[in-house]
């Protein structure tokens, strides 16, 4: 529950504003901060004051107790341009929130959290259960001490400092280390050094019982499954079962009380499973010789704990593969504001980085303290790939970064065919050259149309001439990437001689050379008078259909535009 703590008309008019871009109703506190302040302490995990930070600080004061335990406050000055976390910044969540009302209305964030301010990684944020000496760890890492992370399974990590050491589960703990990092799943003592435990959610407990059996009778077999076993139950990630059970009060109970999604699986997919132990109870009673067992191994994890039961219940325990992540993301035209938000952000979460060289620079700003970065040339795209799938499997967060979208004569077609089994992998998608282009130009792609590479580095130039000419015939909008290069000189004469064979000498043919970057320029030309000696292999060209023409629009300005035939138009 989000609470805001309004101060007059204009603050009351932001907060209808902050509910409206976070997709949620906030409540509203409006009798005065000194009684709605306290109030909302009491009753939301987040406040919004719309009041001074000093005030807000001097009223919320006698009230802080822990930083568990606390509620996140932010505070949005009266004119709305800054938004600042006062308590509760990591564990609150009033950094996540401050970053996405400032987002939300063009304000700047003052995050002032040492680990926000220097772009170190906060051990508290990462989404993982977590325990131990955060502040001890967290200081060492910031100070540029020699600390050591050391994981039992190569789960992907963050970007980390070069004072930071990743151990294997085996390596020795070098000498001078005065802090560590554990990431494991299972029980584990800290030690005598400064440690932070991260249990990573690896662990899926599968679960069949009678019916009526309640929680409690529930979560101790659980947790005497995973303590026998070693195991931490921080790091449980799903609880399985059949779907006749999806309602049973003690396993929906049990869910929620260890924040766990409940997974329900078919008993016939369950039963098309061989398992170690199976039995002809849960058969008889659910259509299934397993539950606990099958469930785990349908949703994908390893048997490690065999099935263990009472009189009322099974547990079995699986372990989910550490993979390594991959996304392959495109960043737009150029601009960085039309590189999306999950673009970035993605880019800030990733540990590797890889791309073309221009691209890779063109993100440095976003780029943490200790992200790798492999860059490579132009011509390169196969070693780039093949880089970006081997350190992903190496248990890397790996970011492939392209230009415009990836999937659009860019990079996620040839990571798909080299092969990404074992890994996580996520295609972001980014602002084509295309539409880039469109926008600029107007709304040229407001109907049907195709676009076409002209480079024959990957496809016959035979193949190329084939579809323009389908294109000319079908009368499409055609938008021509890599339309020329310093050798390829024939090329883009050549296409347009065959839409010349089709539409009008009148046809509008557009270039936009550098879209959305400084040097942009934009040509406007029809097919009698067009000169190709205006592109180069910065520019995008776009050729009209037969309906396409240019509109005067805006103070002065000429639009590229393709009618999209509505009806309701007037001729």
């Amino acid at each position: 529950m989000i609470g805001q703590v309004t101060s007059g008309h204009a603050s009351r008019a932001r907060a209808d504003q902050i509910d409206t871009f976070l997709g949620q109703p906030t409540r509203r506190y409006t009798d005065g901060a000194v009684t709605g302040l306290p109030q909302a302490w009491a009753e939301c995990d987040l406040i919004v004051s719309h009041l001074a930070l000093g005030a807000t600080t001097r009223i919320l004061a006698p009230l802080l107790a822990s930083k568990k335990a606390d509620p996140g406050v932010v505070v949005i000055d009266d004119a709305g341009r800054f938004v600042i976390p006062l308590v509760g910044g990591h564990a609150g969540g009033a950094n996540d929130l401050a970053t996405r009302i400032a987002e939300g209305l063009g304000a700047t964030a003052v995050l002032t959290t040492a680990t926000d301010a220097t772009g170190v990684p906060g051990l508290d944020t990462l989404g993982w259960h977590w325990s131990g000496d955060v502040a001890a760890v967290t200081r060492a890492i910031l100070d540029g001490r020699p600390v050591t992370v050391r994981r039992s399974q190569p789960w992907p990590l963050p970007p980390l400092p070069a004072t930071v050491r990743v151990l294997g589960p085996d390596d020795e703990e070098p000498v001078g280390v005065v802090a560590r990092v554990l990431v494991t799943d299972q029980i584990t003592e800290p030690g005598d050094l400064a440690t932070v435990v991260l249990n990573p959610p690896s662990l899926v407990a599968g679960m069949g019982c009678n019916r009526g059996t309640d929680a409690t009778a529930l979560r101790a077999l659980l947790e005497q499954t995973l303590e026998q076993a070693g195991l931490a139950i921080g790091s449980l990630a799903a609880i399985t079962t059949v779907d006749v059970k999806a309602d049973e009060p003690g396993l929906v109970a049990l869910a929620a009380q260890l924040g766990a999604p409940l997974v329900t699986y078919a008993a016939g997919q369950l039963a098309a499973v061989e398992v170690p132990n199976p039995s002809a109870a849960p058969e008889a009673a659910v259509g299934t010789p397993s539950v606990a067992e099958a469930s785990v191994l349908v949703h994908g994890a390893v048997l490690i704990v065999e099935k263990k039961r009472t009189p009322a219940a099974t547990c079995s325990i699986g372990r989910i593969p550490a993979r390594g992540r991959l996304t392959v993301i495109g960043l737009g035209p150029g601009s960085r504001d039309l590189t999306t938000p999950r673009a970035q952000q993605a880019i800030r979460q990733a540990s590797v980085v890889v791309g073309y060289r221009p691209y890779v620079a063109q993100v440095k700003d976003l780029l943490r303290p200790g992200v790798r970065i492999a860059s490579t040339p132009m011509g390169k795209e196969e070693e780039r790939t093949a880089t970006a799938i081997r350190l992903a499997r190496e248990g890397n967060n790996v970011a492939l970064v392209c230009s415009g979208d990836p999937a659009i004569y860019a990079m996620a077609s040839p990571t798909l065919e080299q092969g990404t089994e074992g890994i996580d992998l996520e295609i972001i998608p980014g602002v084509t050259a295309s539409l880039a282009a469109s926008a600029i130009l107007g709304a040229p792609l407001g109907h049907d149309h195709a676009t076409i590479s002209l480079s024959d580095l990957h496809t016959d130039w035979a193949t190329i001439l084939t579809r323009l000419r389908a294109a000319a015939e079908a009368d499409l909008v055609t938008v021509l990437y890599n339309p020329r290069s310093r050798t390829r000189l024939h090329h883009l004469p050549d296409a347009l001689a065959i839409f010349a064979e089709h539409r009008p000498p009148t046809t509008p043919v557009a270039v936009v050379e550098e879209a959305d970057r400084p040097g942009q320029v934009v040509t406007l030309a029809t097919l009698a008078d067009f000169d190709p000696d205006v592109v180069n292999m910065n520019s995008l060209v776009v050729v009209g259909s037969s309906t396409t023409r240019y509109l005067p629009a805006g103070t002065g300005r000429t639009a590229m535009v393709t009618p999209r035939d509505y009806h309701w138009m007037e001729r």
